[in-house]
């Protein structure tokens, strides 16, 4: 059976970090200004039916700051509030390899400067990486913690087309499958409640990440935000949003079935309240993180317990 130090039933991020650093890590997100070739008309100017104008970015910094500078302000705030001294420098908004491999080298090596900065997280897409930028990436694993993101949201084709995600879960594994030769540490990002999927489509995509043994996972509720192609659905249609309480099953069935190495670096969020229309109960994510616990300590249940 499997349990952190924190006592928690699945393989958390955070424990991961500590117990390598010895001391609790923090992430300060970055917006580097860079697009996505599903939102410049490359491959479509609507982006994804969910996505919002901050590229799914918290908006932690401005923009019109430098990365340099926006890791400073960031590492400043949480040296003040958590007294944190080590950081991973994480690119966030929108699709952070979409740029020349020669741009991508200045901007990471700027935030690796401070000797406080232990590591590297790059949120992307997969059909935004080659062979030069992946070799680029694995170039940092010789001395920092490297993660690469990898937006995938669901391993059904037809999910994937629905929501305009501009390539399919093909793309996605050769992506996967390349990062991986080179050693280059890969989490994914998946949505539960996705429109017209079944729990069978849910559980396809568990199985399927599974058998690829992922290094990690994020987990994303479906919700709607103002400004998105979603709303305009959501306001014609009214789909159906899962329950909080449907939520927690899903992903304690998805737990169930990831490999115990696995780490968890998101299991509940709570979104940006001035955009957020539906499911309101996202909000209490504190809540919801209890409630998961909860239900995995019923079942007498854990992360990689059906792993096979």
């Amino acid at each position: 059976m499997f349990f952190d130090k924190n006592n928690k039933r699945y393989n958390l991020f955070s424990s991961y970090l500590k117990k390598k650093f010895n001391e609790k890590v923090y992430k300060v997100t970055l917006d580097a200004g860079f697009s996505c070739p599903n939102r410049d008309g490359t491959l479509s100017s609507t982006g994804c039916i969910f996505c919002d104008d901050s590229g799914s970015f918290s908006q932690a910094h401005s923009n019109k700051l430098k990365v340099e500078e926006q890791l400073e302000v960031g590492m400043a705030i949480l040296k003040k509030r958590f007294r944190a001294s080590k950081f991973l420098s994480y690119f966030q908004a929108y699709s952070n390899t979409y740029k020349p491999v020669n741009e991508l080298k200045l901007l990471y090596d700027k935030t690796l400067m401070p000797n406080d900065v232990v590591g590297l997280s790059i949120g992307t897409r997969p059909d935004c990486v080659d062979e030069e930028k992946l070799d680029l990436i694995a170039s940092y694993n010789k001395t920092k913690e490297v993660w690469l993101e990898f937006g995938l949201q669901s391993a059904n084709d037809k999910t994937l087309k629905i929501i305009n995600r501009g390539h399919d879960y093909k793309c996605f594994e050769n992506a996967y499958l390349k990062a991986k030769e080179r050693n280059i540490n890969v989490c994914v990002h998946v949505i539960l409640g996705l429109m017209n999927e079944t729990y069978d489509d849910i559980m396809y995509t568990a199985k399927k990440l599974a058998k690829l043994n992922i290094d990690g996972i994020k987990f994303h509720m479906l919700c709607v935000l103002k400004n998105t192609p979603l709303e305009k659905v959501y306001n014609k249609n009214k789909f159906r949003l899962l329950s909080e309480d449907e939520y927690i099953d899903l992903v304690c069935d998805f737990l169930e079935v990831l490999p115990p190495k696995t780490t968890i670096h998101r299991i509940a969020g709570n979104g940006l309240n001035k955009l957020l229309i539906e499911p309101k109960w996202i909000m209490n994510k504190f809540e919801t993180l209890n409630k998961i616990d909860k239900m995995l300590e019923k079942r007498n249940s854990f992360q990689g317990k059906l792993f096979n």
